[in-house]
């Protein structure tokens, strides 16, 4: 790190940064039990995580992972359609593996923050009533008994790694938990719904899309209000809102 020439900022906003040093990302987070689950679950999960070199609250320090993110929501995917199996088929080994020991989300809480996310959301005259409105119906397939799996909880196309078809790693495990594996395939392919296809491939069994589609309303819906207040720009919830009409 001694010869490195600048320090990019990844993300930044008044609860966490993430800095790039050289093939070194620093993760600075004020809530010190969030970086606790990521070294926990990296260490638990059964596929490529980065590496953890060193630790000294608030501050992790990872090795970067070879190859680059999946894609980007919003954006085109240039990765291969291999390359989207693969991560559906990383995604069935962490789910096959035993869950966490912490608990993670009741059906009740996911209920009941979706509801305070639509009111605010209407209240606020962020979205049209009637996109919010049919979003909220569809995300009803969402609320159902599932049986908890380990997921990554916020598996974005942007967390995870690929070099050519194979995936190298998965980063920011900070929402690992007990929880609907459907729910993990929903964030990796939210704005990606011509990639859906690879992934269940990949992923190797049955999956319902009713619900697959029910998490990325519901998914975004709770995203919006989030994004606006850490002074991120939306628009590519908003678009996959918009489109359910």
């Amino acid at each position: 790190m001694a010869d490195v020439e600048e320090v990019e900022v990844v993300v930044a906003h008044q609860e966490r940064a993430t800095l790039r040093v050289g093939d070194v990302f620093l993760k600075i987070d004020a809530d010190r039990t969030r970086a606790d689950v990521e070294v926990e679950a990296m260490a638990m999960a059964p596929i490529p995580t980065p590496e953890v070199l060193w630790r000294k609250p608030p501050v992790l320090a990872l090795a970067a992972l070879p190859g680059t993110a999946l894609g980007r929501l919003g954006e085109p995917s240039t990765a291969s359609s291999a390359a989207w199996a693969a991560a559906g088929a990383a995604a069935r080994t962490l789910h096959d593996a035993p869950p966490p020991p912490w608990p993670g989300r009741s059906l009740d809480e996911v209920a009941s923050r979706l509801d305070g996310e639509c009111a605010w959301l209407v209240a606020n005259g962020v979205l049209p009533a009637d996109v919010v409105t049919r979003n909220r119906r569809v995300a009803e397939a969402a609320l159902r008994p599932w049986t908890p799996v380990f997921t990554h909880g916020d598996l974005q196309v942007t967390h995870v790694f690929a070099d050519g078809d194979e995936i190298t790693g998965v980063i920011d495990w900070s929402e690992a938990g007990p929880g609907d594996a459907l729910f993990d395939l929903a964030t990796l392919t939210l704005g990606h719904e011509e990639r859906l296809g690879d992934v269940v491939a990949g992923y190797g069994t049955e999956v319902d899309l009713d619900v697959i589609r029910a998490w990325w309303s519901l998914r975004s819906l709770r995203a919006v209000r989030w994004l606006i207040e850490h002074g991120f720009d939306p628009w590519p919830e908003v678009a996959v809102l918009n489109s359910r009409l």
